[in-house]
């Protein structure tokens, strides 16, 4: 696995878009301190880009990154080599090229500007719901991506995904909400929040803020039933097994594909 994590890192490295990838968050973060924004002000405009273009590229780089490397993983499983090696070492190559500029690119106009009391812990949290959504998309892309043959298929469906946590879900709850206006719905809502990884990344971020008006209502019922810290830490329970459980349904699927 070690031996095809460092290749497929070699055969990355060389993609001039990963550059790209950091110059992006780092120009945004330049910006925005330059016009004058403080740490937790940057941190809170950054965050929907953290939690809507990050799972993007993840899913798109993800799909076609496994959809490229399909000839040397045909070589790959003509040696004794598990298949579960194969697909794991892939995957941590994806994820850690893509992981690596995010967080240099993030942290750099930060760490250039200095830190305030208290901001340090914003950034990293920032960056790590930056690098643990970039877990859960790449995974889930190379899961699209077991099921089909077809590579535009299997962009098709990371685009559909996007979609549906990053926009029509929210719908969803908000149609829920207006259907059923004198239920109590602040344990279900919490419950459904989730099963939505885009939702729990945002949350994460906004309770360390505290940012009332930018909590939404789940936001909001997250802090009325967890408090601060105890919603912070079931949010990163749950994005935990929102990278584990892909991991483990796509090796699982990898492992029966018939190459």
């Amino acid at each position: 696995m070690l031996t095809v994590l460092r290749f497929s890192l070699r055969e990355l490295a060389r993609n001039r878009w990963l550059g790209a990838y950091a110059l992006f968050f780092g120009a945004v973060g330049w910006a925005l301190f330059y016009f004058g924004a403080e740490p937790d002000q940057a941190a809170a405009s950054v965050l929907d880009l953290v939690v809507f273009l990050v799972p993007l590229v993840s899913l798109v780089v993800g799909v076609l990154c496994f959809y490229n490397a399909r000839e040397y993983a045909d070589l790959l499983l003509t040696q004794p080599v598990s298949r579960r090696a194969v697909f794991v070492g892939q995957y941590l190559a994806v994820a850690v090229s893509l992981a690596v500029p995010f967080a240099i690119g993030l942290a750099a106009p930060f760490l250039w500007y200095g830190m305030s009391e208290g901001a340090g812990g914003t950034l990293l949290l920032l960056l790590l719901a930056g690098l643990m959504l970039t877990l859960i998309c790449v995974a889930l892309a190379f899961l699209i991506s077991d099921g089909t043959e077809d590579r535009l298929k299997a962009l098709g469906g990371a685009l559909v995904l996007w979609l549906f946590f990053a926009v029509i879900y929210d719908g969803l709850l908000l149609a829920l909400i207006m259907t059923f206006p004198t239920y109590q719905l602040g344990r279900p809502l919490v419950g459904l929040a989730l099963l939505n990884p885009f939702d729990l990344a945002r949350i994460m971020i906004l309770l360390r803020l505290d940012i009332a008006a930018l909590m939404g209502y789940t936001g909001a019922i997250f802090q009325q039933f967890f408090g601060a810290r105890r919603g912070l830490v079931i949010t990163l329970t749950a994005l935990s097994l929102w990278i584990v459980l892909p991991i483990l349904l796509g090796a699982r699927a990898y492992t029966r594909r018939d190459f």
